[in-house]
Parts: C-alpha cells; sequence; structure tokens
C-alpha cells in the first residue's frame, strides 16, 4: 500500500458518501487563494467529527485552530437551533478568511470567532461562564496540545467530547530522538496526561488517506 492508494481510497469515499458540496468545495478554494496552507481535515475526517458531536447531542462546541473555516462549517451544520460554536485562531488573516467563508455559507449566526492566543481565549471563556461545552475539536499547534487540554477540560462536563487531531507526526510520537521537535513532544505530553487523568477516558487510533499517515485522539469526560 502507497500514499496514492489512501488518496484513491479517500477519494472513492467522499464520491460515495457524499462527503463534500459546492460550499465547502468554494471554502477550500477561498482558502487556497488567500495563502491558507492545506491543513484542513480531510473530507471524510469531516463527517466523522459531525458524527462524534451528534452523537453526543453537542449543543456548544469549541473548536482550536480555526484555519479557513472548514472544520467550523461542517461542526456548525450539525448544531440544533439555539447551539453555538466557539472557534479559536491565532492568526487573525486566517480568521478573516475564515469569517467570511462562514458567513458566505449562511452559519455567521451559529460561529464565533475568537482571534488572539488560544491560551488567553480560553481563559476569556472561563471567565464569560456560560453553559460547559459538549463537543471540543482541538487542531492547532501541537506542541500546545497539553495546555489546550487543559482549557478544554476547564470548560467541560461529564460526558464531553474531545476529539484532538494530528496526534501520529508520521509515527514521530514513539521515536525518543524527536522528542526534541516541538509539536512532537507537545502531542507525547498530551498522550501522558491524558493516560494520567482520571477525569477522562480516552483512544487513540492511527489513520492513513490523503492526509498521509495521522490519527487522532478521541476523549470522554466522566
Amino acid at each position: 500500500m502507497d500514499d496514492a492508494r489512501w488518496i484513491a481510497v479517500d477519494q472513492y469515499f467522499e464520491r460515495t458518501l457524499g462527503l463534500s458540496d459546492r460550499t465547502l468545495e468554494k471554502t477550500l478554494a477561498a482558502s487556497r487563494a488567500a495563502g491558507l496552507p492545506e491543513q484542513e481535515v480531510a473530507p471524510n475526517q469531516a463527517r466523522m467529527l459531525q458524527l462524534f458531536a451528534q452523537m453526543c447531542g453537542a449543543r456548544r462546541m469549541l473548536e482550536i485552530g480555526t484555519l479557513g473555516g472548514y472544520s467550523a462549517i461542517c461542526l456548525a451544520r450539525v448544531l440544533p437551533a439555539g447551539g453555538e460554536l466557539v472557534t479559536l485562531e491565532a492568526n487573525a488573516d486566517h480568521a478573516r478568511v475564515a469569517a467570511d467563508n462562514i458567513a458566505k455559507a449562511g452559519l455567521a449566526d451559529r460561529v464565533r470567532i475568537l482571534v488572539g492566543d488560544a491560551r488567553v481565549s480560553l481563559a476569556r471563556l472561563r471567565e464569560e461562564g456560560g453553559d460547559p461545552i459538549d463537543f471540543a475539536f482541538i487542531d492547532a499547534d501541537k506542541a500546545s496540545n497539553p495546555i489546550y487540554l487543559e482549557g478544554v477540560l476547564a470548560l467541560s462536563r461529564p460526558g464531553t467530547v474531545i476529539v484532538g487531531d494530528n496526534i501520529i507526526r508520521a509515527g514521530r510520537i514513539v521515536d525518543p530522538t524527536a522528542r526534541d521537535d516541538a509539536d512532537v513532544r507537545g502531542v507525547f505530553e498530551f498522550f501522558e496526561r491524558m493516560g494520567a487523568d482520571r477525569r477522562i477516558s480516552a483512544t487513540a487510533l492511527q489513520t492513513v488517506g490523503e492526509k498521509g499517515w495521522d490519527g487522532f485522539a478521541l476523549a470522554r469526560v466522566l
């Protein structure tokens, strides 16, 4: 098996299961035109996120890492009436592209973008109070994953579902010589904390596809 076959299988899923549409295609095109990196989740991964959110009946969602708004659009689409997605983005230029894409998707009334350091935004959300989050998607700089996990847990309730993306690092997660890489070290510490934290039950899966060799972590707050 090679990367070409992995990509072909993902494309088969996309066609057969109807995982994309014109709005999502325009979102990706606008992101590329604006020079944003191609770091969005794949269409089959986006549908998985939607299903996870629906399975836990999420009314309030949190995303860390907005980029061009692709995953935010997918998540906001499955919010019930009165639901909200808060998405955090450090890069103001990325946030502007995302806001435009989200508005064109007709979802601006369901999505709130907080621009700036996610650690500051997480603290702001704690200060605001309000209902706990039901579903969280962590998909920003991996070096800060342990910090993001703590921030999400502070906003959660029993039953909250947490998904962490890009956690395999092409297998480098188990390479001790790779710990000098901040992202690898951040993911390693992320796993160590999840494994030791009795507040959550967690697992992780490796994946292959158009995003290469990767995977995601899935946790539920107890």
